[in-house]
């Protein structure tokens, strides 16, 4: 049975590259373009088994994604990933603050990417 990903960043080209990266990989990739597009999707009944978000997204961000993400107790435990840009260590720690799983900083290999993927969703 395949896992569901949501992955959450502003820029169309990274979404079809992720979205054909992953899915050729067996994972049902669902997208969206900003945190409240994310937040619209999980409330609407998406249930991922992991959320990968963008960090710099306009309307609602990827900080603010992750809290919103982590009051909702059915998500409370959904692994986290951010993959920006970002790379200072106070940005990590803020992250990690609000309930962030891991952080990837862009670009990130396919490879690199997939590794995690195994560990955090095991059967994968």
């Amino acid at each position: 049975m395949s896992k569901t990903i949501l992955y959450v960043d502003d820029s169309t080209t990274l979404q079809m590259s992720m979205k054909s990266m992953l899915s050729v990989q067996d994972y049902q990739v669902e997208l969206a373009g900003d945190g409240i597009e994310a937040m619209d999707k999980l409330k609407g009944g998406l249930k991922p088994d992991l959320i990968i978000t963008d960090i710099n997204m306009p309307r609602m961000g990827g900080f603010e994604l992750i809290k919103n993400v982590r009051a909702l107790a059915s998500f409370r435990f959904t692994p986290i990933l951010t993959m920006t840009t970002e790379s200072q260590q106070d940005k990590r720690d803020e992250g990690k603050r609000l309930g962030a799983t891991g952080w990837l900083v862009k670009p990130t290999s396919s490879s690199d990417l997939l590794a995690i993927l195994h560990k955090l969703l095991p059967g994968t």
